[in-house]
C-alpha cells in the first residue's frame, strides 16, 4: 500500500509538471488560433506552487523523489524568468534617459484620493524623469493639465484615441526633448490605440511607441464574481457557468489583442534604423502571446534587468505585471523597476532607464 501511494503521488507529480510546463510556454500560441489555450499563462504561479508544495512533499516522506519537481523547475526556466526575472543591478551611467510608463486611470486616484491629479502630478516631479508615457491622459482639457506639466516638462502631447459615447481614453506624453511628429498606428480598437512619438534627443532621433492595447472588459460585477470564485463563495454550478463566462471574454480580448501587437511590431521593424522605445498598458501578463510576440522583434527590460515578479495591476485578485516596456537594440537598458508605492491609480508606474548606443 505505501509503494502504491507513493506511485500516484509521483504520478499527480509528473502530471502537475507536464501541466506547469504546457502553461509556461502557452505564450507561443497565437489566440487568433487558439483563443481559449491563450489565457492559460495567468494560471502559471499556481502550478509553480503546486511544484513546490511537491518539493518540500518529498523532502519530508521520500527525499529521493523531489528529483521530479526539480527537473520540472528547470525545464519551465524561461518561463520562470520571463515571469519572475531575477537580476542584479547595473550602474546606471551619466547620459541614461529615465522613462515611466504609467496609466493613471484618467486621474481617478484609485478611489483612495480626490486630488488624484495632483498625486499624480507631484510624484512625476518628484521622479524627474526625461520622458513620460501615460495611458489614459484624458483629463488633460478638464483639469487644464498642461499648465501644470509645462512648468516641469518643456514639451507636452495628448492624442485622443476614442471618443465615444461609451468611452473616452488618450494617450499621452510629457518630455524634455523636443516633439519633431506623431502617429498613431492604425489597427482595428473601439477604446484603445498606440501612439508613436519622435522625438530628438542630441544627434539622435528616438522613436517612443505609447500603448494602451486591447482591456480584457470585464465588469464591476465580472471581477466581484470572480473574487467569490477565488474565496469559494459560490456554488459548483455557478462557478462552471462564471468561470465560463469570464474565460471567453479573456480569449476574445487576447484574440483582439494579437492583432494590435502584430500592427506595432510591424511598424518597430519598419523603423528599425531609429533607437524605438515600446510601452505601456499591454492589459496581458508575462506568461502571453502580447510580451512574447513583442519579445521576438525586441528586449524586454524588465525581463532582462528586472527583479522579482513586478505587479504592475494592484487590484486585488488581479495583481499582474501587465504594463510592460521593449527597446530595440540600438538602445541598451540598465534598470527597470515597477513603484509599488504610487497607489494614486489602479496601476503602479513603470520605470526604466535605458541609453542610446553609440552610432557605428
Amino acid at each position: 500500500m505505501k509503494k502504491f501511494t507513493v506511485q500516484v503521488i509521483a504520478g499527480a507529480n509528473v502530471a502537475s509538471v507536464i501541466v506547469m510546463l504546457l502553461v509556461g510556454y502557452s505564450d507561443r500560441l497565437n489566440p487568433t488560433d487558439h483563443p481559449l489555450l491563450s489565457t492559460l499563462g495567468m494560471t502559471l504561479p499556481i502550478f509553480l506552487l503546486i511544484n513546490l508544495a511537491f518539493i518540500f512533499f518529498w523532502l519530508i516522506f521520500k527525499w529521493r523523489m523531489v528529483w521530479i519537481s526539480v527537473c520540472g523547475f528547470l525545464l519551465a526556466y524561461v518561463p520562470i524568468s520571463i515571469y519572475m526575472p531575477i537580476n542584479s543591478q547595473k550602474d546606471i551611467p551619466e547620459g541614461a534617459l529615465k522613462v515611466i510608463s504609467y496609466n493613471v486611470c484618467s486621474y481617478g486616484g484609485n478611489y483612495k484620493y480626490e486630488d488624484g491629479f495632483e498625486h499624480v502630478r507631484d510624484y512625476l516631479f518628484e521622479e524627474n524623469p526625461d520622458i513620460v508615457c501615460l495611458q489614459e491622459d484624458v483629463d488633460t482639457w478638464r483639469r487644464y493639465a498642461f499648465i501644470h506639466y509645462e512648468k516641469h516638462f518643456a514639451h507636452n502631447d495628448t492624442m485622443v484615441i476614442a471618443n465615444t459615447s461609451q468611452s473616452f481614453n488618450a494617450l499621452g506624453i510629457h518630455t524634455k526633448y523636443p516633439i519633431i511628429r506623431r502617429e498613431c498606428i492604425p489597427y482595428q480598437s473601439e477604446a484603445n490605440g498606440s501612439v508613436a512619438w519622435w522625438l530628438k534627443v542630441g544627434d539622435d532621433t528616438l522613436i517612443v511607441v505609447n500603448n494602451h492595447f486591447e482591456s480584457c472588459h470585464l465588469s464591476s460585477d465580472d471581477r466581484k464574481q470572480y473574487r467569490q470564485i477565488l474565496k469559494g463563495e459560490m456554488s459548483r454550478d455557478s462557478v462552471r457557468e462564471e468561470s465560463k463566462m469570464l474565460l471567453i471574454k479573456l480569449a476574445e480580448a487576447n484574440a483582439k489583442r494579437a492583432g494590435q501587437i502584430r500592427a506595432v511590431r510591424r511598424y518597430v521593424q519598419e523603423h528599425d534604423q531609429y533607437p524605438v522605445i515600446v510601452c505601456g498598458d499591454f492589459n496581458d501578463n508575462p506568461i502571453s502571446y502580447s510580451r512574447h510576440a513583442m519579445a521576438e522583434a525586441m528586449t524586454d527590460c524588465f525581463v532582462e534587468t528586472g527583479k522579482g515578479i513586478g505587479l504592475s495591476y494592484n487590484q486585488k485578485a488581479f495583481s499582474f505585471r501587465i504594463d510592460h516596456f521593449f527597446c530595440n537594440e540600438k538602445l541598451e537598458p540598465y534598470y527597470c523597476k515597477i513603484d509599488g508605492e504610487m497607489d494614486a491609480s489602479d496601476h503602479n508606474p513603470l520605470i526604466c532607464w535605458l541609453k542610446i548606443r553609440p552610432k557605428h
